[in-house]
């Protein structure tokens, strides 16, 4: 619970207690954490809160420390079963079985909802291309003249058709690797657009209104 509350402080901590506090010949006790003391009083959101946080902790090995506690709350009698606070971060080793942890959320009327997470197994890392195919792919041309943008054309088609080049890589290239000149030529699919950039042509702002 994290609040130094005397109501419910004493439920959640004796619940735990009762249910994990009293198994013997075990090394370490059951470490309790808290939410609250990162982020306050979350309401209904306190439970996946609390989800959330565990399964970072299990992610990173770390049993992370309950902040702004400097004495346990004397509404709770910690004699009464292996439970100790995390005052200090610990790391949380490999111990030949699958780390647990429980999440528990004091509700209405006392109701205490609990779930156990436990770490997953793991994956062997898959390292996946960074592209991807589109379905179109736009190549950009630009020239100083009509037959210097022609010739471009036949380079470009002839690299493609050779596989010399990919159609992203290339039109990656031709849109952010070569100077812009005033005559250009869009191969969009199976759609060709040719035109010529008018010299001291006049810049507008087009705002249609989303971020679109």
């Amino acid at each position: 619970h994290g609040t130094g509350t005397r109501l419910g402080d004493p439920i959640e901590a004796q619940a735990l207690l009762a249910t994990y506090g009293q198994r013997s010949g075990r090394g370490e006790p059951l470490w309790l954490g808290s939410l609250k003391s990162n982020i306050g009083h979350a309401q209904a959101a306190a439970g996946v809160g609390g989800v959330i946080k565990m399964v970072m902790a299990l992610e990173h090995g770390v049993l992370p420390r309950t902040l702004h506690v400097d004495v346990p709350s004397s509404q709770v009698d910690w004699e009464a079963g292996a439970v100790s606070l995390l005052t200090e971060d610990r790391a949380w080793p490999e111990v030949g079985r699958p780390r647990r942890a429980g999440v528990s959320s004091f509700g209405v009327s006392g109701t205490n909802a609990h779930v156990i997470l436990e770490q997953a197994p793991a994956v062997e890392a898959v390292v996946e291309s960074a592209s991807r195919e589109l379905p179109v792919v736009p190549l950009v041309l630009t020239a100083k003249s009509e037959a210097a943008l022609n010739e471009q054309s036949s380079r470009v088609s002839s690299l493609l058709e050779h596989g010399e080049a990919g159609l992203l890589d290339a039109g990656f290239t031709l849109a952010t690797g070569r100077s812009v000149f005033e005559h250009r030529r869009v191969f969009l699919g199976d759609t060709t657009v040719d035109g010529v950039a008018v010299p001291g042509g006049r810049r507008v702002l087009v705002f249609p209104g989303q971020g679109t």
